[in-house]
């Protein structure tokens, strides 16, 4: 079960179509096709929100929120187990709150378990921040939004996963309605999510606000792509997301699911001339294969009715690219070793669900994209007993589907 296109092709096809309109932006090509009607303009000067609160590294007893502005200001939150909301957060660094960054985000900590929280978050906009003085402009406000804390007992954990949209943000409303308005606990982006990064405005229409049809009440988590790598603000895509321990590689168990997350990198060498010397995923890599195999030896990894990987680059049903390989070399043994479930890639933009084989003895499914014709939802739900992965393609057609059923 596989799509005709090909990453390849897609690619050659970016290259080829390139006019003169290029040169009046630094967009990447796919940029000009349907952009969001709610693209952030602020020409006035006007003190805004440049998105909505969005939900990150959802816990137990934690849920971390996250909004941009316009202009500096002293932020925070209010929240509570009722829209009266009656308690107060902010972003706090060596006893000194966030007023140098448009980005904020707050953790809010010591929460119930399974509790549902209102909230609501604030910008008061800094007009003069002098040595002894520091003068204050408008306040301006969220509407109230709720969220609900992990139940760490739950049965059942739900989510869909998204990949490989390459800066086309009509794409997340139009997979994210084939779900049908089905319960689901968080959206997992697996990476690509552009061409590459070139400033502030990109991510915020592109990624963050088309997000905001469901992240202000359901978290999404992040992995990078190859293409994330990519481009003069590719360094700073990181403040804009907030990942388990606050990184690129992390693992997380949600109901009967341990989850780890893998960052692939790039899929060329290292040495390769587009990089100019200035990456060095291989040793990155590296690392993570050292990392993996100790949260590979925790009791949670052991215990866990399912055991899931995600990540960008697949190391099978791929091509030979060096990043394939070198993740082939360092990560497959592991999956075998300490018997993995589930697989989820992206990355070669034809969809496919492999049952296990001689190569790989666990399920293994690859998203497509980013073209119509070849986009997917993935949803995956998973008890203590069974788990699914059923794969839709972007005309709602079903593409099939994984029934597991665990082995602890």
């Amino acid at each position: 079960m596989k799509a005709n296109n090909t990453r390849r092709s897609f690619l050659t096809k970016s290259i080829v179509g390139v006019t003169g309109a290029m040169a009046a932006s630094a967009l990447p090509l796919s940029a000009f096709a349907n952009t969001a009607e709610a693209d952030v303009s602020f020409a006035d000067g006007s003190h805004t929100f440049l998105t909505k609160p969005y939900l990150q590294a959802p816990g137990v007893n934690s849920m971390t929120i996250m909004w941009l502005t316009n202009l500096k200001c002293v932020n925070w939150v209010e929240f509570g187990e009722t829209e009266k909301l009656g308690h107060k957060a902010q972003q706090v660094t060596n006893g000194m709150l966030n007023t140098h960054s448009k980005i904020n985000c707050v953790e809010l900590k010591d929460l119930k378990p399974n509790t549902r929280y209102f909230y609501k978050v604030f910008s008061k906009q800094i007009i003069k921040f002098q040595p002894y003085k520091m003068t204050f402009g408008e306040v301006i406000t969220s509407e109230t939004y709720s969220f609900t804390t992990l139940d760490p007992k739950a049965e059942k954990v739900t989510w869909l996963v998204l990949n490989d949209l390459h800066d086309r943000p009509e794409s997340f409303a139009e997979l994210m309605a084939l779900n049908q308005n089905k319960p689901y606990d968080f959206v997992f982006l697996n990476g690509d999510m552009f061409d590459y990064q070139i400033d502030e405005m990109q991510v915020v229409n592109h990624l963050l606000n088309p997000c905001s049809l469901f992240s202000t009440e359901k978290p999404f988590l992040y992995v990078r792509g190859n293409h994330e790598t990519r481009g003069e603000f590719s360094r700073d895509l990181y403040d804009y997301y907030y990942n388990y321990d606050n990184r690129e590689y992390y693992s997380f168990q949600i109901g009967p699911v341990f989850t780890m997350v893998l960052d692939t990198g790039e899929d060329k060498e290292d040495s390769h001339p587009v990089y100019g010397g200035a990456v060095d995923f291989d040793r990155y890599r590296e690392e993570q294969a050292i990392w993996l195999e100790s949260q590979m030896k925790t009791k949670a990894f052991k215990k866990a009715p399912f055991r899931v990987v995600m990540m960008h680059i697949p190391h099978f049903h791929s091509d030979d690219a060096h990043g394939t390989l070198h993740c082939r070399q360092l990560f497959q043994p592991l999956f075998e070793k300490y018997k993995i479930d589930l697989f989820i890639a992206g990355h070669t933009h034809e969809y496919g669900l492999y049952a296990p084989n001689k190569e790989h003895s666990y399920h293994f499914a690859i998203g497509g994209g980013p073209e119509t014709g070849t986009r997917t939802l993935t949803r995956i739900e998973a008890t203590s007993k069974k788990l699914s992965l059923t794969m839709f393609k972007d005309d709602g057609t079903e593409i099939g589907q994984f029934n597991l059923d665990s082995k602890r």
